[in-house]
């Protein structure tokens, strides 16, 4: 679990990989500065959004389009505390993407540096990187739409 410094005024983005049984769930500001993410038990992803919702000002909920993407998405709309807009962005290839940002954000040591990338496994689940990869998507999405 890894947390940063922030100003309690800028709203974040709460980036959510839902799985069967685990989850990614990251905090990303609209400045893109990461203020938290960590990998959950499936079962405890809700309670675990409803705890970052009191201590983060969460503007929006972004979450893969992919597999199992509605039925969360329900979930979440019935269970939340309170509302939350849900955006759903395109997920296609994040995993292979979180393995390399992985590997960037936590630089391989010893004899793991002498792999090539592409055979490197991270030695934890990246579903947490994941959530990372779509808030970023999202905010890039949006970027691009107030250029063209």
């Amino acid at each position: 679990m890894t947390f940063s410094e922030f100003s309690p005024t800028q709203p974040v983005i709460l980036g959510f990989d839902p799985g069967k049984d685990k989850c990614g769930v990251a905090m990303m500001g609209l400045d893109r500065q990461l203020h938290y993410h960590q990998v959950v038990l499936s079962r405890e992803a809700i309670a675990t959004i409803n705890n970052l919702r009191q201590r983060f000002p969460v503007s929006l909920l972004v979450m893969g389009n992919q597999t199992t993407a509605k039925h969360w998405k329900q979930q979440l709309q019935q269970e939340l505390v309170e509302p939350l807009n849900i955006v759903l962005v395109d997920e296609r290839y994040s995993t292979l993407e979180a393995r390399d940002r992985y590997w960037q954000m936590y630089p391989p040591k010893g004899l793991t540096k002498l792999l090539p990338q592409g055979m490197r496994q991270p030695p934890r689940p990246i579903d947490d990187i994941v959530a990372i990869l779509l808030i970023e998507r999202y905010l890039s999405r949006l970027t691009e739409s107030v250029n063209s």
